[in-house]
């Protein structure tokens, strides 16, 4: 697995390292510095570009740690910021010499600032607003400055609250019935403002559960770390937790969904098929109150940061947790539990049949949302994929749809296995570290799962490694890839580093966390890059994106496009054909088509409305705004009409999995009610007919 080879290079790396730290006292240092120092230490060894430690840098740092606190410009004044920009010439310095001044200094700030913010709207809300005042609202916090102090910041509070509550007297007004009981505006008012202190309520606190020192310490650490490039990271132990759950897709639990809810913890939801939905005792709706371990004695959680919760139910398979609930009558219920491992379903490959009456042509549909991997485990998604790949061929499909769209990548060995499903062997990939000569990764499997015709379906969200399969694909000639203008654009590859291990043995704190950096750059076969440019699919279909900056090249500092020598490749599975005319039957197609023109005109509308970022606070005056808006949004709203001439199925292994629960049977309706409707599928399907008629 690819994680083996991570956990050596860590390994031999931190070695390497330990040795500069040999002898150094690390006592002498807080935890937060010798994070610091290890940050610094494996950035200067490993990244691919590291930033020179200079002013630039400190102003790179600065923005990006700022941008994370405070980026709507709500809380800090422009004196604030100010005041916190007099680190700047020594900002560097601090970093380098682990210097905590500037992070101490704004921490204070900011929790003044925080409290500051909270005083504001609980005061404002109290009164009514003038709604007939000639005043508006920049709603674009790029376009603002700070407030220049806090008289202003009162004020753009005011605003901020007095948008959403005239919003709200709208939206009450328009949805009023005619056998409603008549009010007044003052009552409508009321309830309007009385709606906004809610929504600020529970705002604030969710926000007050990342107010401890330590998460603004992590955002600190996250800043000295993007300051070399966008896709590198602090991890705090619970962060990385969390990301390898995102990526393996599993977790051991109980597989129940939780938020915040005044002193409680709220169940939203029950993962189907996990231990809680098992169970059948633990309910969405029902307030956690204390968790006990098996038979010890129980934790009143009340009060307690929602992950604080999570942590604390989380265990290890066969063990017991015991919540203790209130239920929404008001009694309390001991609800044992015995955790297992607990499948996030929708972060797995899944396929359908799709039959089109008017092509007559049976189709296999794969929807892979990322690229995952289990950390301790066999899953995988080029297992899944191959699996999928099998079922399909055993109802003899004639063609396969690939779905990428959405899909932000993941594991870089999971690629390049799926990339070798669809070819009998061969370079997929090269990646180059900032000194050493590219590495080739190749498919070693010498033959192909799938040897017929292939559509890749991709979108400005499509990134890393779905770019990277999509990229080979093409330079194989092996699929046609249909989306957007282009995928996203992320070029770069990077790994986890555990802090620890630049101080074996020399390390008082234990776990620091980890740290994850660019350590390389990716490159096609053909020696481009797709950094910042991205993949400009072979077929280019409208979509609602298309006329707005969108990807890797929307970041502040990304890396830049380079490329390196092509590589000899070859497959001779399935050549695509004629792809001009494939192209142009598509681009005939798509004219024709009134949804996609409809598309193109939505996409233009939508650049429009972000661009007017300017709202009036009049009353009148934003109700004819929005009324004009609505009106003009509405003709969009047939967008997703069902293609009654598609049919889609479930293959026969997968329907007793489906069947288990209602909740599974519905989502799964849903899916394939969602093909239906969805016109790019719907144009691909013509696609793999076009490939499977122009081959020779």
């Amino acid at each position: 697995m690819i994680i083996r080879g991570l956990v050596l290079v860590v390994v031999v790396l931190g070695g390497f390292i330990y040795n500069q730290f040999d002898g150094e006292n690390l006592d002498e240092l807080t935890k937060e510095q010798v994070i610091m120092k290890g940050i610094n230490t494996f950035v200067d060894y490993v990244h691919f570009s590291p930033h020179e430690m200079d002013d630039a840098y400190a102003e790179e740092v600065f923005h990006i740690y700022l941008e994370s606190l405070d980026g709507r410009k709500q809380f800090f004044t422009g004196e604030e910021v100010d005041q916190l920009k007099t680190n700047l010439d020594q900002l560097d310095d601090q970093i380098r010499s682990f210097d905590l001044t500037f992070f101490n200094q704004s921490y204070d700030i900011y929790k003044n600032a925080f409290d500051r913010a909270e005083a504001f709207y609980v005061s404002i809300l109290k009164e009514p607003f003038d709604y007939d005042v000639d005043e508006n609202l920049e709603r674009d916090p790029e376009k603002l400055d700070f407030a220049r102090d806090t008289a202003a910041l009162k004020d753009y509070w005011r605003k901020l609250l007095k948008y959403e509550t005239v919003s709200r007297i709208i939206d009450k007004q328009n949805a009023k019935l005619e056998e409603d009981e008549a009010q007044t505006f003052e009552e409508i008012e009321k309830e309007a403002r009385e709606g906004t202190k809610k929504m600020y309520d529970r705002y604030f606190d969710r926000m007050k559960d990342f107010l401890r020192e330590q998460d603004l310490f992590d955002q600190y650490m996250n800043a000295i770390t993007m300051a070399n490039d966008p896709h590198s990271n602090y991890f705090s132990p619970k962060k990385k937790e969390d990301f390898e759950i995102d990526m393996s897709g599993k977790l051991e639990g109980i597989g129940a969904r939780l938020t915040k809810d005044g002193e409680y913890t709220k169940v939203v939801s029950i993962v189907p098929g996990g231990p809680a939905w098992k169970g059948k005792e633990l309910e969405a709706k029902d307030l956690i109150a204390k968790v006990a371990q098996g038979d010890e004695e129980p934790v009143d959680v009340r009060g307690w940061r929602t992950d604080d919760v999570v942590q604390l139910i989380r265990g290890e398979a066969g063990t017991t947790v015991r919540l203790f609930v209130k239920k929404p009558d008001g009694t309390m219920e001991e609800v044992a539990i015995i955790r297992d491992e607990v499948e996030i379903g929708q972060s797995f490959a899944k396929s359908f049949i799709i039959d089109d009456e008017e092509i007559n042509r049976k189709i296999g549909y794969i929807k892979l949302p990322r690229f995952y991997f289990e950390f301790d485990g066999d899953k995988r998604s080029s297992t899944d994929m191959a699996e999928e790949l099998e079922k399909m061929k055993d109802e003899n499909v004639e063609g396969v749809i690939l779905d990428l769209r959405f899909n932000p990548g993941g594991s870089l060995s999971d690629v390049v296995d799926i990339s070798g499903l669809f070819i009998e062997g061969g370079p997929i990939v090269q990646v180059k570290s900032r000194k050493d000569d590219p590495y080739i990764w190749k498919d070693k499997d010498k033959k192909s799962h799938y040897d017929g015709p292939l559509v890749i379906l991709v979108n400005h969200f499509s990134a890393s490694a779905s770019e990277i399969l999509a990229a080979a694909m093409q330079d194989y000639n092996r699929a046609v890839i249909v989306g957007s203008t282009s995928t996203f654009g992320k070029g770069t590859v990077q790994r986890f580093f555990q802090l620890d291990q630049a101080f074996r043995g020399n390390n008082p704190y234990g776990n620091l966390g980890d740290v994850k950096l660019t350590i390389q750059k990716y490159y096609r076969i053909n020696g481009g890059s797709v950094q910042l440019r991205g993949v400009i699919p072979d077929i280019i279909l409208p979509d609602t994106y298309m006329y707005m900056e969108m990807g890797e090249k929307d970041y502040d500092n990304p890396l830049e496009w380079t490329k390196i020598d092509p590589l000899k490749y070859n497959q001779d599975v399935f050549n695509i054909a004629n792809m001009d005319v494939i192209k142009a039957n598509s681009k005939q197609r798509v004219e024709g088509n009134p949804i996609f023109s409809k598309i193109d005109e939505y996409a233009k509308y939508l650049k429009e409305v972000r661009n007017q970022s300017i709202t009036p606070l009049d009353l009148e005056e934003l109700k004819a705004l929005e009324k004009k808006r609505k009106s003009r949004s509405d003709k969009f709203n047939d967008l997703d009409q069902v293609n009654e001439q598609i049919k889609v199925y479930n293959y026969p292994k997968d329907l007793e999995k489906i069947q288990i629960d209602s909740s599974l049977i519905a989502a799964n309706q849903e899916e394939m009610s969602d093909i239906q409707k969805d016109v790019y599928i719907n144009e691909a399907l013509w696609i793999v007919n076009d490939l499977i008629e122009s081959q020779p």
